[in-house]
Formats: structure tokens, C-alpha cells, sequence
């Protein structure tokens, strides 16, 4: 990895569209389709499972530091909720900084939310069974959309999945310090990230850019949150979980000790991946199938 300083969000876009490890798991149907969305096009990749439905429904924002990552980075994650929850899976290509800074990317979120509630019927799905999720900087876009969805009246959300999910903008915590470099995601990264992600220093302070600045969490839904042992963004992750906790919100919260950033979606072969998958569709499949 080159010094950050010197590379271009473009020439990262290249590094980080790593191959996939292996053949993608296939699923009964997989269509993308392009919706109107605040600034035009927005483009949604639609994963079906097998059966009749309607099925849960998840939509899903890739992580990547609001800069880069796309549908196809997280098409492996996406496939294996789909298949393992039984869920209507929708991923959405959010727009990217630092062409299109915040609030783009939470504007974007929410309303492809809102839309897939909307559409629920046409895509064999049950919208009173939604579910945010995402990992990284898609966690943290989850957590804004379930915020904001609950703060304008709709829609209705069941359940927040947050995959080591950025929620502030402090470099200080103390796994900032003890991995800062070394274990993949850095804290050079981190910075570099929100330096093209925010527009003003100011939107730091902002619950739709950092969702742990949030002064009022009662009333959301209940939250799965997965962090990582050997993760920059530990300490956030567990600071939001408990925050929420905090609010009566009922929350699950998992550290996987010896695991680092994007251990669930990366092409490489972690065995607590497989477990912290299975983990999760457990907890979905609680919360969002009744007999």
C-alpha cells in the first residue's frame, strides 16, 4: 500500500476490487435495477432466495470508508444472508465521496430504504420484517437510516445488523492507538476516509455522519453488533452498542477477539467469518421468523 497521502480515491477503488476467493454461492435469482433517487440513478443489486415468500427483507450497505467498495466487493456476504436468512436481500450502490460528500450517502441509504418498503410486494418480500444492515461505513450508514426512520416516522424497521460499524469520528480511543497499523485497516485509512467523506469539519458532530453523536437512541430497533478484536474501530462499535443499551434498546453485541476489519467479507479464508455469519443469520432468523 502505497503512503495515502499520495493516492487518489480512484487508484484506491483499484486496489481495494480484490477477486473473489472462490466461485459466487448461487442463489434462486439475482437482478439489478436502477430507481430515481435524490440525485439521479440509484442503482440496487436484488438477491432472492429459494421458496415461495414473501420473504424478510434486508437491505444492505457495503462498507469501504464512504469511498470506495461496490456491489461486487460485498456480492459474498450478500449471497450468503440471502440464502441463510431466507431474506430478499437489496444492495444499494450508494454514491462515493469525495464526489458526492455527506450527506449523500445516508440520503442515498434512506431512501432506497424507503423505497423497498414501498415496493415490498414487488419483490416478494414483507416489509413489516426490515432489516438495515451493513459492515464498516455501511454500518454506520444502517445506523443513520435507523435513526432517521425513526425520527420521520417511517418506515418501520425490526431489526439494525452492524458489522464493526464506523460510528464516530475519534482517533483517540485506545484500538486506535494499539492498531494503528499492522492489521489491515489502519488509522491513516480512517483519517484519510473521513477527510474525503466530510465536506466540513463540523459534520463530524453530526448523528447522520457519526451516529454515536446522537443524543436520543430510545425507541429504535433492537441492534446485532459484530466488532472485531484486532480492528481501529473496536472501541466505537462496542461505545455505540452500549449507548444503545444504555437508551432500552435491546442489543446484542459479539467481539470476535483474534478477528480483524472486514473479516466477513474479505477473500480470505477466516474461520470465525463462517462463524460470525452463522451467528448472525441465527439472530436474524429469531427476530424476524415466526413459526
Amino acid at each position: 500500500m502505497p503512503p495515502l497521502a499520495s493516492v487518489a480515491p480512484a487508484d484506491l477503488r483499484a486496489l481495494f476490487d480484490l477477486p473473489a476467493a472462490s466461485e459466487p454461492e448461487p442463489v434462486a435469482a439475482v437482478s439489478e435495477r436502477d430507481i430515481a433517487g435524490p440525485a439521479g440513478d440509484l442503482r440496487l443489486r436484488i438477491y432472492t432466495p429459494a421458496g415461495e415468500g414473501p420473504f424478510p427483507l434486508i437491505t444492505f450497505f457495503h462498507g469501504g470508508g464512504f469511498v470506495v467498495g461496490t456491489l461486487d466487493t460485498h456480492d459474498g456476504l450478500c449471497r450468503g444472508l440471502c440464502n441463510r436468512v431466507g431474506a430478499v436481500v437489496v444492495s444499494v450502490d450508494y454514491r462515493l465521496a469525495p464526489e458526492a460528500k455527506f450527506p449523500a450517502a445516508p440520503d442515498d441509504c434512506y431512501f432506497a430504504t424507503q423505497w423497498c418498503a414501498e415496493h415490498a410486494g414487488e419483490l416478494n418480500a414483507d416489509a413489516s420484517r426490515l432489516v438495515v444492515a451493513g459492515d464498516s461505513a455501511g454500518g454506520c450508514l444502517a445506523a443513520v437510516v435507523a435513526q432517521r426512520a425513526l425520527s420521520r416516522g417511517g418506515p418501520a424497521i425490526a431489526h439494525q445488523l452492524l458489522l464493526y460499524p464506523v460510528t464516530d469520528r475519534n482517533f483517540e480511543r485506545d484500538s486506535y492507538r494499539d492498531f494503528a497499523e499492522g492489521y489491515f485497516l489502519t488509522r491513516e485509512m480512517m483519517q484519510w476516509f473521513w477527510g474525503h467523506y466530510l465536506a466540513d469539519d463540523a459534520d463530524a458532530s453530526n448523528p447522520a455522519a457519526a451516529p454515536l453523536q446522537a443524543s436520543e437512541l430510545a425507541g429504535l430497533p433492537p441492534a446485532t453488533v459484530i466488532t472485531a478484536g484486532y480492528d481501529p474501530l473496536r472501541d466505537e462499535g462496542r461505545a455505540y452498542a452500549d449507548k444503545l443499551q444504555a437508551a432500552g434498546v435491546d442489543v446484542y453485541y459479539h467481539c470476535y477477539p483474534d478477528m480483524i476489519h472486514g473479516f466477513l467479507s474479505l477473500p480470505l479464508p477466516f474461520a470465525d467469518g463462517a462463524r460470525a455469519l452463522g451467528e448472525v443469520v441465527g439472530r436474524l432468523k429469531s427476530a424476524l421468523i415466526s413459526d
